[in-house]
């Protein structure tokens, strides 16, 4: 059994986190059998969010009778105090608790500190010392907002995207987290479905002691394979090197996270889908993708009216429009490769 200690706080819990998000797109008692099945297999820190629907509710649904065995974050998208309030009493409403572990700002564009002007940062501390929040967190997809909220000192932990396709500047920043005694989460660790070996993500996690992977889990077969670590946890062995530096290679340069801010789609595309569809296609089982409702979402490509809303909310600089476009036009192309000439993962 691995463990992993998030810097200050002291939070140390086994080296797995449940990455709520997934369970919003399943239904109330499905949600309910997997947290509590995790949470009996060896889990105990679950991460949700306000934006994650009704993920809050099932989370309160399925483990509040049981809040003092685990620890709990969500997050707030609030930019002004006001709206601050009204997120954390929902969430802990909806989560049927009296206080988080962490509450986390969800992915702001900018660096809240005190006297900003936004209020953000004073009312997470007059949450804390209401007892209502523990620690203070934050999230991002900017290098640079990450950076500074580090350096700050402000917050507790911060949490960034991390896997094994992170860029040296990425592992810096895990690494100066370390230094500062700040608790690192790692989101999508599994690069929003790219990486398509769990066993290697978590060895490559198990090289950073301080970093703690929260995996998105809507499945049981996704959640036996990470309870299955518990025990038995990945090391890194020269096959699974030999896997991570061909996906290395694979997905260098400019390529979707899938994230989804760039979202709401004005002509309704599926952004985070369509601008990977390349990599999905030879990545996962190609049928899947290559539906008539699958067709159908990728053919909306067409209706882009060109207006960058999500090249302008990308944190990651894409030019998502071109993207798609590209995306758009292999795709075409592999609907006419036969389907025994389909490359497979």
């Amino acid at each position: 059994m691995v463990n992993v200690t998030l810097g200050r706080t002291g939070i140390t819990v086994q080296k797995n986190g449940f990455g709520a998000l997934p369970i919003q797109r399943i239904s109330r008692n499905e949600a309910a059998y997997l947290l509590q099945k995790a949470l009996d297999g060896g889990f105990t820190f679950f991460d949700t969010a306000r934006a994650y629907t009704d993920s809050e509710e099932k989370i309160g649904f399925a483990l509040s009778s049981r809040r003092d065995r685990f620890f709990l974050a969500t997050k707030t998208a609030a930019q002004t105090a006001e709206d601050f309030w009204n997120d954390l009493h929902t969430s802990l409403k909806n989560l049927n608790t009296g206080y988080v572990d962490i509450l986390q700002l969800h992915n702001p564009a900018f660096c809240p500190k005190p006297g900003d002007g936004s209020g953000l940062y004073e009312a997470m501390c007059q949450a804390r010392e209401e007892g209502k929040i523990r620690f203070l967190g934050i999230t991002n997809h900017r290098l640079a907002v990450a950076r500074e909220a580090v350096a700050s000192g402000l917050y507790d932990t911060l949490q960034f995207p991390f896997s094994y396709l992170a860029a040296p500047e990425e592992i810096q920043l895990v690494e100066e987290c370390g230094k500062q005694d700040i608790g690192f989460i790692s989101m999508k660790a599994l690069s929003g479905g790219l990486i398509t070996s769990s066993a290697a993500a978590y060895a490559f996690q198990a090289l950073y002691k301080n970093a703690l992977p929260i995996w998105g889990i809507q499945r049981e077969q996704e959640l036996d394979e990470f309870l299955s670590y518990i025990e038995a946890p990945p090391a890194l062995t020269p096959q699974l090197q030999q896997l991570i530096d061909r996906d290395r290679a694979e997905l260098s340069g400019e390529f979707c996270r899938g994230c989804g801010y760039c979202l709401p789609c004005p002509a309704q595309i599926d952004i985070p889908n369509c601008a990977r569809m390349s990599l999905l296609l030879r990545r996962s089982p190609a049928q899947g993708h290559l539906t008539p409702e699958g067709q159908a979402k990728m053919a909306r490509i067409d209706q882009c009216i060109h207006c960058n809303h999500c090249k302008d909310h990308c944190p990651y600089g894409l030019n998502t429009p071109d993207l798609l476009r590209r995306n758009y036009e292999d795709y075409q192309t592999f609907l006419e490769i036969p389907p025994e000439n389909q490359i497979r993962p």
